[in-house]
């Protein structure tokens, strides 16, 4: 997958760190942030949530993901070729093999449920663009979905769009596909969650999902919504999917991982508080429970 790809100017590889941000931060942002991100909050109580939830993200997830790019980099290929010349160069098991099977077998998993949902969004585009949703009430808006779900064609039609496009940005390969795709979709996200966050602040309830969001209330924090923060932590930053470990062995040796993975941290989270500052307003407006993000 990366065999030999440490020489310099070495065109599998990230040309600059600010390519491999992108990368990774593309990797780690997702449903989980802009979609499940405030509803768990809007569930586990707000403020207190988010805490914890930034904590694990400091002090387990952080660290985790330093160590995957740090194994990908030194083993320059696959993550099951990786994991394998690790354990040899240390004189340790084969079965360390194992680790990057399990990787790339919850990358494949992860592929199949959302490639399916991203071939939901496009026939969405056309209908937002086409001004479908304009002046509909929510259950318009379900029956519109129940629609799309009930046309087997037309699903398989949108996934194999999606699917193509996929395999058209990798065929391009690291410099040319994926990063080439990657510094342009990613300033784009960023900039569209900026516009709805600017939206949402003329609802009238913008200070209230501000005090939901950061008035932490630990009465409301139970030992299940720990959990729930840890187990999302792994979920929003690609751990132990394999990702950051591919991403990796494309990564220069000049690159801090350190300073580098701080910053994929950050801008992933970031982009998960956007995302709750983006709802959060309009769920009261409605008069809406905050956990009412989840529909």
């Amino acid at each position: 997958m990366a065999e030999n790809n440490q020489q310099a100017g070495n065109p599998a590889q990230w040309s600059s760190r600010f390519a491999f941000i992108m990368a990774a931060v593309g990797s780690a942002v997702g449903l989980g942030n802009i979609w499940k991100f405030p509803y768990i909050t809007g569930e586990n109580g707000g403020g207190a949530f988010v805490l914890v939830y930034l904590a694990c993200i400091a002090v387990i997830g952080l660290p985790l993901m330093m160590a995957e790019v740090m194994l990908g980099r030194r083993g320059a290929k696959s993550p099951i070729g990786t994991m394998t010349s690790v354990a040899a160069s240390e004189r340790r098991s084969r079965s360390w093999a194992g680790i990057g099977i399990m990787a790339t077998l919850a990358a494949f998993l992860i592929l199949s449920f959302y490639s399916v949902i991203a071939g939901w969004t496009m026939p969405y585009i056309l209908s937002a663009v086409s001004g479908e949703f304009s002046g509909i009430a929510a259950e318009e808006s379900g029956a519109l979905f129940g629609g799309l779900l009930a046309s087997p064609g037309e699903l398989l039609l949108w996934h194999s769009v999606f699917m193509g496009l996929t395999v058209l940005v990798s065929a391009g390969g690291v410099r040319h596909g994926l990063e080439r795709a990657v510094t342009k979709l990613m300033p784009a996200l960023f900039v569209l969650l900026l516009i709805l966050v600017g939206y949402a602040m003329t609802s009238g309830h913008f200070g209230e999902a501000v005090g939901f969001l950061f008035k932490p209330d630990f009465s409301a924090l139970t030992a299940e919504a720990v959990l729930v923060a840890l187990g999302h932590a792994f979920f929003t930053l690609s751990l132990a999917s394999g990702a950051m470990m591919a991403y990796g062995a494309y990564l220069k040796k000049d690159v801090s991982i350190a300073r580098t993975s701080v910053v994929v941290a950050v801008m992933d989270t970031g982009v998960a508080l956007l995302a709750g500052l983006a709802i959060f307003p309009i769920v009261f407006a409605n008069g809406l429970e905050p956990g009412a993000a989840r529909g």
